[in-house]
């Protein structure tokens, strides 16, 4: 429950087990440790109200714990004034969100993702992290792109200014650098007045580890570990510090279960990704089973189902474990999960420097990968963990000493045309569009002249991204559950696939992964297919050869495809 407005002022609930007394002391009682005693219940929680206790005012417990005094940060505050500051009490009613319940999250088939990092999307006017009201003020251009949902990476308030935000602090607040809860209500509220669903990344597989009020909260543990929220045994360990909840208790799983509920309710966000689920389902994220954990991760699926249908949940599970997404008896019963499947072969193919030892076949099996569906699995190239890390943008990685020359542009182009016509969710990350080469670091913004200098090549993410969406009415092809491989050819290094609707809509989509032009046969549904889209135009890269490939004819079921080299081209019936 935390801190909740009623009547005349705050109604605060914690819980706290082995607590002697606990108070709730701040601005509304002149910070008197006497004041404000809370009655304790039978469940280990404590209770109260305080009468002129209002929005806005800072707080903590009071808690006693034999001769331990412990001020502590609510564990649901709302908002903070830093981690390791005070909370905030807060009124989620008092924000206006107008007409937003019209909006309607995009189905899994329609929608193309964009991940950003809050802190390091735009430069910032003060010199620090950029916040919310700086991402908001690029919504235009995410419209003017194509995409429909853009993923915040974690936003839950962490240690310090600068984070990839996956150190959380206090999970229930919005990060103060950010611009706290009003910031992202606005943003969401704006962003889906632009037609875009915004899908929030979470973190349950650890807390912390740092300036963590959650630490021995009410002055218990065992064998010097973490307390009431976390594992006090073996279980407890993560990459991340001793801090893996304890998803056995009652308390710990509506905990998380209240979090989640909250960023769909009070935030009206469209979507949760769970980080790295195999840490909460696992020991060591390979072995030592943590059945809580699957459960946990079930629950907060199921509770997504129930209460917000048409919402969706993801995971970063990358186990290849199809179980995740599976609904019924033994699955997890997630929406999707980010597919290793893809992104591992799809990256190896286009940094290979040879072409001889590029591998086709491995390509056409991320092409054609499933779990249940053809939309339960998140699709991409890059991502906040592929250009990070010692790990670079496809770029850098194809030519780190010319990372905007041909080859660079080519083959970072045929990877979106990949990303963007194959079956499961597409994802691009932010920059991937104007070819940014700089490995993302939370503290580095986007170099925006680039999105001038490559504005050609944005375009072609632009048309991928139309095809994919079917915003001309004559890609449908792309959104449908369907897909058949016509085409391997790992001698030419060419791979082609039709993409179908369940009512006979059809888009051919053929990939020349080699540095010259080729000329395959290949056997096609009969017709004849019209060129809709090929990234070796030059309108897309003054640098690219505009190789001419021909419409086809396939009448009698066969025809020759002609592509240019590292190229990706797209057919519809004509």
């Amino acid at each position: 429950m935390g801190a909740v407005p009623v009547d005349g002022g705050f109604a605060f609930r914690v819980w706290a087990p082995n607590a002697d007394a606990v108070h709730v002391v701040g601005d509304f009682n002149g910070w008197d440790h006497a004041a404000d005693a809370l009655h304790h219940e039978d469940n280990g929680h404590w209770y109260g109200e305080v009468k002129g206790a209002e929005h806005g005012q800072e707080y903590q417990f009071l808690i006693s714990n034999g001769e331990q005094r412990l001020l502590r940060i609510d564990p649901r505050a709302q908002a903070v004034t830093n981690s390791v500051g005070n909370g905030h009490l807060y009124d989620h009613s008092r924000f206006d969100w107008g007409d937003d319940e019209v909006f309607e999250t995009p189905g899994q088939h329609e929608l193309v993702v964009y991940e950003t990092h809050i802190g390091s999307f735009v430069p910032s006017g003060d010199g620090g992290p950029a916040d919310l009201h700086d991402l908001t003020g690029k919504l235009d251009y995410l419209v003017g792109l194509g995409v429909n949902a853009v993923e915040l990476m974690p936003l839950m308030e962490f240690a310090g200014d600068y984070s990839w935000g996956y150190n959380p602090a206090h999970i229930f607040a919005v990060e103060h650098t950010y611009g706290g809860p009003v910031a992202l209500k606005n943003f969401v509220r704006e962003a889906h007045k632009h037609g875009i669903a915004v899908l929030v990344d979470v973190v349950y597989n650890h807390f912390g580890p740092s300036d963590l009020s959650l630490w021995q909260f009410d002055g218990w543990s065992e064998n010097g570990k973490g307390g009431i929220y976390f594992y006090n045994d073996h279980r407890s360990s993560t990459p991340w510090g001793d801090t893996r909840p304890d998803y056995g208790r009652q308390e710990v799983r509506d905990f998380i279960l209240d979090n989640a509920r909250m960023w769909l309710r009070d935030y009206h966000a469209d979507g949760l990704r769970l980080d790295m689920t195999p840490y909460m389902r696992k020991v060591d994220g390979f072995s030592g089973d943590i059945p809580e954990g699957w459960e946990m991760m079930r629950m907060i699926a199921e509770m997504v189902r129930t209460e917000f249908p048409g919402r969706l949940v993801f995971a970063e599970d990358l186990h290849n474990d199809a179980a995740v997404t599976k609904v019924g008896h033994g699955g997890a019963s997630l929406h999707a999960q980010w597919d290793n499947q893809f992104v591992h072969p799809v990256r190896e193919a286009l940094i290979t420097h040879s072409d001889e030892h590029r591998s086709i076949p491995a390509v056409a099996q991320a092409v054609m990968h499933r779990y249940h569906h053809a939309f339960d699995r998140v699709i991409y190239t890059e991502s906040h963990d592929e250009v990070a890390n010692g790990k670079a943008r496809i770029t850098s990685e194809v030519r780190g000493d010319n990372p905007s020359g041909w080859d660079a542009q080519k083959r970072a182009t045929l990877g979106a045309a990949l990303v963007l016509t194959s079956p499961g969710i597409p994802m691009l990350f932010q920059g991937q569009e104007f070819l940014e080469d700089e490995w993302f670091r939370d503290t580095v913004p986007l170099d925006w002249e680039r999105a001038w200098a490559f504005r050609d090549i944005t375009q072609m993410f632009r048309d991928l991204i139309r095809m994919r969406r079917n915003l001309d009415g004559d890609t449908a092809g792309l959104s449908g559950p369907e897909t058949r491989l016509v085409t391997l050819d790992d001698d030419a290094n060419v791979i082609a696939y039709v993409r179908s609707t369940g009512d006979g809509q059809h888009v051919l989509v053929a990939l020349n992964l080699t540095g010259h032009a080729v000329q395959r046969k290949v056997t096609l549904p009969g017709g004849v297919w019209r060129v809709r889209f090929n990234s070796d135009a030059r309108r897309y890269s003054q640098i690219f050869g505009d190789h001419a490939t021909p419409d086809l004819d396939a009448q009698d079921g066969e025809a020759v495809l002609d592509l240019g080299p590292y190229s990706a081209v797209v057919f519809v019936p004509a």
